[in-house]
């Protein structure tokens, strides 16, 4: 009736512990090849809202020439200035949260920013003195010419990005050194440094952002309050344009190199900034979220910022803007149809292969060999991303910028 296991005289040995059976090891998969990493992290949001801004871009340095005596042009002219500078400088500051100075991303920062800056610093250089034959024909590399101001202010302003992550307060402090800057006058030649001060609270703002930032500005009630602002601010453009000093709206420039009393320059940095944050948040409220036929543009706006300067300035100097016809409303809307059309052939990818290797070159001859990154690094986004709209980490990646072509002002 008893166990014999539980007999008192029962000596058996104990049966071992039973193992678990071994993990099956796990078949090698093939990597999916029909989409590059970047397509499958990139958010459709900051590419469109990229393409859009480029186009404000092309649109603002075309209306530029005609819009002397169109009071519209004049007045879409300074809204469209206060706000697509900054946009694009905050999303670079956004993608710019976790940018170090490590050799690998120095070396993106290099290649990406810096030798472009370089390559069509000297070549709108050449433009301008052979094509356009001006007075001065000196090639100066420490001073931006046109467009290319943005290239170089986005290779300091990732330079010091590490700075101002270390600060407890960073916004304010690119505030002050931004009203400081416009009460100094002279100083806006080398390497342009006026802009590069008083845009970078716009940058400094960006890596202040986090994603739910960006999830507020993009819900119903964001896109219903921005369209009474948008009304108001054209309202107030069209009741100012007449005496308005545009150069105020280009940022290159202390108040009293303008003409203005001293304490004007804090006041205007500190009203500009704050249209153009609630500019900017209004324009994104209406960017749309999801992939459309233009989100895949949104990655070559490098291109379409650096060559559609050779066409503005090539159909200037040739006296294409000349004609009357194209000072009234048929011209404004001629000029406006083809910017919009040349920036958008310009950002597509068969351009940007053709340019590759100028914009986005190699050169790993030029750099000794760098130790890759270990698998518990975070990636960041490199020198390129937000002007070229090349992903980082999927931390980044789900909201990727760019791109170089961030945008440009100027005259």
């Amino acid at each position: 009736m008893f166990h014999a296991a539980s007999s008192p005289g029962s000596k058996r040995t104990p049966l071992p512990a039973l193992r678990p059976p071994a993990p099956e090891a796990p078949r090698p998969q093939r990597p999916d090849t029909r989409r590059g990493p970047s397509d499958e992290q990139r958010d459709p949001f900051f590419d469109n809202a990229k393409y859009l801004a480029i186009v404000l871009v092309g649109l603002g340095h075309a209306w530029a020439n005609i819009m002397s005596d169109n009071r519209l042009l004049q007045t879409a002219y300074a809204v469209v200035y206060v706000f697509h500078m900054p946009a694009f400088i905050i999303i670079s500051g956004y993608f710019s949260r976790t940018f170090d100075l490590r050799p690998h991303r120095l070396k993106r920062l290099l290649t990406g920013v810096l030798v472009p800056y370089l390559v069509f610093q000297t070549a709108y250089s050449l433009f301008r003195i052979h094509v356009g034959h001006t007075g001065d024909p000196h090639i100066n590399l420490f001073v931006p010419w046109y467009l290319t101001w943005f290239l170089c202010a986005l290779f300091v302003w990732r330079l010091t990005a590490p700075v101002w992550r270390m600060l407890r307060r960073p916004l304010p402090v690119a505030l002050a050194v931004a009203m400081l800057a416009s009460v100094t006058p002279g100083m806006g030649g080398l390497l342009d440094m006026q802009r590069i001060l008083q845009f970078a609270p716009c940058f400094v703002l960006g890596m202040c952002l986090k994603p739910e930032h960006f999830h507020l500005v993009r819900r119903r009630a964001a896109r219903i309050a921005s369209v009474p602002v948008f009304v108001l601010t054209v309202a107030a453009a069209w009741w100012a344009t007449p005496g308005l000093q545009i150069s105020w709206l280009y940022r290159n420039a202390a108040a009293q190199d303008l003409g203005a009393p001293w304490w004007a320059g804090p006041v205007t940095v500190l009203v500009l900034f704050a249209c153009a944050v609630l500019l900017t948040a209004c324009f994104l409220a209406w960017v749309p979220g999801r992939r459309l036929w233009c989100t895949a543009l949104g990655a070559g706006t490098l291109g379409g910022y650096l060559l559609h300067g050779f066409v503005v300035r090539g159909v200037l100097y040739a006296g294409g803007f000349e004609p009357d016809w194209m000072h009234g409303p048929l011209g404004a809307l001629v000029v406006t149809v083809v910017a919009a059309a040349g920036v958008t052939l310009l950002c597509t990818p068969a351009v940007l292969r053709v340019f590759r290797w100028v914009m986005e070159p190699r050169m790993d001859w030029a750099f000794r060999p760098v130790a890759p990154r270990t698998a518990g690094e975070s990636g960041g986004t490199d020198g390129r991303a937000a002007v070229s709209g090349q992903a980082g980490t999927a931390e980044t990646a789900g909201a990727e910028t760019s791109e170089k072509a961030g945008a440009a002002t100027g005259r």
